[in-house]
C-alpha cells in the first residue's frame, strides 16, 4: 500500500474543497462579519462532535484576535448554561448536516431570546439554516475518507471558513501585532513587544571595582560576581571600563603580566552600553548579538550604572 499516494490524494481532495468554496463566498459572509462587528456583547460559538471541537478552536481564535468570544456546548446549554447567552450576544452555530439533535434543541430558545444567529452548515434548508438570521453555506462534494463518510473535507472547510471570519474581523478592526501581543503577554510576541531591559536587568550586587584596582582585585570581582565581568567605575560610580574574563586571558599573555598591574591597563575602555532602560529586551538581544558580547551595561546619559543584562537572562526568559 502506497501511503504517500494516500496522503497526496487526501490533501488534494481537501484542497479542492477549499478552492471550490472560494467561489461560493457570497454576501452572507459579509453580513455575518457585519453582524459580529455590530454585536455589543460576545460571540458565542456552539456545536457538537467534530463541529464542537472546531468551534472551541474558533472561539479561542476570535477571543485572541479582538472579538470577545467563548464556546458553549449545546448539551450544557440545555441544562442551565443558556443563561450565559445575553440579548446583546451573537451566536455562531456550527453543524455540517444542520441536523445535530443537541444543537437543534437549543435553537428555538436562542431565537426566543431574540439573539442573532449565524449558521454554518451545508444547506440553508437544514434545521440550523432555517433558524439562522444569516447562513454561511458549506457545500462539500466529497469527504476525503475512502468511504466518503468521516468528516474530513467538511471539517477542514469549517475550520477554514471560521478562520476567514476571524481574519475579516481583524481587518475590519485594524487589529495589529501590538493588539495580538496584549492578549498573549506570555507568548513569544508578547515578550518581544512588551518586556523591557528594565524588567530583566540585574541591579543588585554588581561586580564594581574602582579604577585604581589591581588585576587580582578584578579577577576576584569577576569570580564573585558570576557574570564573567567586572565593571570599573570612578569615584562618582560612572562606568570607566569593563574587565571581562577574556581581558584577563589576554593579560596573562602579556610579557609584563603581574597580578599587581592595574586592571584598567587591560580592560575594554569603550564597552558597548545601553543608555535607555526602556529599550525592548528583544532589541537589547539584537545589540548583544551584533556586538558579540555576553553582558550589556545599562547606564544613564551621564554614564552612571543602572544595571547589567546578561545574554543568559534573555535566553532563560524566552526573548528572541
Amino acid at each position: 500500500m502506497n501511503y504517500k499516494t494516500i496522503a497526496q490524494e487526501t490533501l488534494k481532495i481537501e484542497a479542492q474543497t477549499l478552492l471550490d468554496a472560494t467561489e461560493g463566498i457570497d454576501d452572507n459572509f459579509s453580513r455575518s462579519v457585519e453582524l459580529i462587528l455590530e454585536c455589543k456583547g460576545k460571540l458565542i460559538v456552539t456545536g457538537v462532535g467534530k463541529s464542537g471541537l472546531i468551534g472551541a478552536k474558533l472561539a479561542a481564535t476570535f477571543a485572541s484576535t479582538g472579538t470577545p468570544s467563548f464556546f458553549l456546548h449545546p448539551t450544557e446549554a440545555l441544562h442551565g448554561d443558556l443563561g450565559m447567552i445575553g440579548s446583546d450576544d451573537v451566536v455562531l452555530g456550527i453543524s455540517y448536516s444542520g441536523e445535530s439533535e443537541e444543537l437543534s434543541a437549543i435553537l428555538p430558545h436562542i431565537k426566543r431570546f431574540g439573539v442573532k444567529l449565524i449558521g454554518m452548515t451545508k444547506s440553508a434548508n437544514s434545521t440550523l439554516g432555517s433558524h439562522s438570521d444569516v447562513v454561511i453555506e458549506m457545500p462539500v462534494k466529497k469527504e476525503a475518507c475512502p468511504i466518503d463518510t468521516a468528516p474530513t473535507s467538511s471539517t477542514t472547510l469549517t475550520l477554514a471558513l471560521g478562520d476567514a471570519l476571524a481574519v475579516a474581523l481583524m481587518r475590519a478592526r485594524d487589529f495589529q501585532k501590538s493588539d495580538f501581543a496584549s492578549f498573549h503577554p506570555g507568548g513569544a510576541l508578547g515578550k518581544k513587544l512588551f518586556i523591557k531591559v528594565s524588567n530583566l536587568m540585574q541591579t543588585q550586587q554588581l561586580p564594581l571595582i574602582p579604577q585604581n584596582a589591581k588585576l587580582k582585585d578584578a579577577i576576584l570581582a569577576i569570580s564573585e560576581g558570576r557574570l564573567g565581568t567586572a565593571l570599573i567605575v570612578d569615584d562618582e560610580q560612572k562606568l570607566v571600563a569593563l574587565m571581562s574574563d577574556g581581558d584577563v586571558r589576554r593579560a596573562l599573555l602579556s610579557e609584563s603580566f603581574s597580578l599587581d598591574n592595574l586592571a584598567l591597563d587591560f580592560a575594554t575602555k569603550k564597552p558597548t552600553v545601553c543608555e535607555d532602560a526602556d529599550m525592548l529586551a528583544s532589541d537589547a538581544l539584537v545589540l548583544i548579538e551584533e556586538k558579540k558580547i555576553q553582558l550589556l551595561v545599562i547606564t544613564d546619559k551621564e554614564k552612571h550604572i543602572q544595571g547589567v543584562l546578561h545574554i543568559h537572562t534573555l535566553i532563560e526568559k524566552g526573548i528572541s
